[in-house]
């Protein structure tokens, strides 16, 4: 494990330079890139969000497509489209920016549900059907979308379908007073993420995936994860609740954590520390209390609180 937490901390340390005084989210997304998973970005514009894609990017030398989201925005500007070339006579496939490794899908909820479901297959089954032909994208695939949780005018929230397909929602936040004044000092002349340099190989990042599926998951942790999913479908404020894919991926990403934490093995902090990025997400409030503006961080937060810990004995 100690290939993985080096393979980890080389990423991160890189792409700090870059997004200052957010560790923390760096980590998440590392840990998603490891997990195999998709990341939902929920914040203000303004605080590094694209930023931090292109910086992951350039650290593992992944090809990087950005696609921004709007009202007028057609599934072919996504995926691609089959046109006739007049020269050699024949049908031919334009691929589009989805056609990338890390794929940054600039305010995702801006664009049409019959354009935000172009994403669905590409997320899921790692592929995309133009005019009944398949293409596979290439591998890792790590669809990075954003949405502002402020402005919603002009706007089309995202099924829970294809919110049930990332794997976690992360924020990054307005940075500290000292960061933010170390960001004017570092900007003043150039943008650092031009300078920014591929730290790992692909090969270690696919070795690394692969070492992370081995990580030892004890049936006590397993039997807390599942017991987390299920309370959020039985909470008085949920309408709907975390799927079985919510707790895989929480199982996914325990394996990720412990990994680049040292450990071949996961521990119930792994799964506390994530299931607010994981679960939250997935869990729909009902009507009621949607009136109250109770927020779904705030129920998976409870639910921590309430459920067992494996090990743990009654005070």
């Amino acid at each position: 494990m100690q290939d993985i937490r080096t393979v980890a901390s080389q990423i991160i340390d890189n792409v700090a330079t870059v997004i200052v005084g957010k560790r923390d989210a760096i980590e998440l997304v590392v840990v998603a890139l490891l997990a195999d998973g998709h990341i939902l970005i929920e914040d203000v514009p303004g605080v590094g969000k694209t930023t931090l894609a292109k910086a992951i990017a350039r650290s593992v030398g992944l090809s990087f497509k950005r696609v921004q989201f709007t009202p007028d925005l057609l599934p072919s500007d996504v995926t691609g489209v089959t046109i006739f070339n007049q020269k050699t006579s024949e049908f031919e496939f334009r691929e589009g920016p989805v056609m990338a490794q890390i794929v940054l899908a600039d305010e995702v909820n801006r664009a049409t549900p019959k354009t935000q479901s172009a994403l669905l297959e590409a997320m899921e089954e790692r592929q995309i059907t133009v005019d009944g032909e398949t293409y596979v994208l290439p591998e890792p695939f790590l669809v990075l979308a954003t949405q502002n949780p402020i402005e919603y005018e002009g706007t089309f929230p995202l099924p829970e379908a294809q919110l049930d397909r990332f794997l976690m929602r992360v924020n990054l936040g307005y940075p500290e007073r000292g960061d933010e004044l170390q960001v004017l000092a570092t900007r003043q002349r150039e943008q650092p993420i031009d300078d920014i340099q591929q730290v790992v190989t692909l090969e270690e990042v696919f070795a690394a995936q692969e070492a992370v599926k081995d990580v030892y998951v004890d049936p006590l942790v397993s039997n807390y994860i599942v017991d987390i999913s299920r309370a959020t479908r039985e909470h008085n404020d949920v309408y709907l609740g975390a799927s079985p894919r919510g707790s895989l991926g929480l199982f996914r990403a325990g394996q990720a954590m412990a990994a680049v934490g040292g450990r071949d093995y996961v521990v119930p902090d792994d799964v506390k520390r994530l299931a607010e990025s994981v679960l939250s997400h997935r869990v729909i409030v009902s009507p009621a209390a949607r009136i109250r503006s109770v927020d779904t961080r705030a129920i998976v937060a409870g639910i921590l609180d309430f459920v067992p810990v494996p090990g743990a004995s009654a005070a």
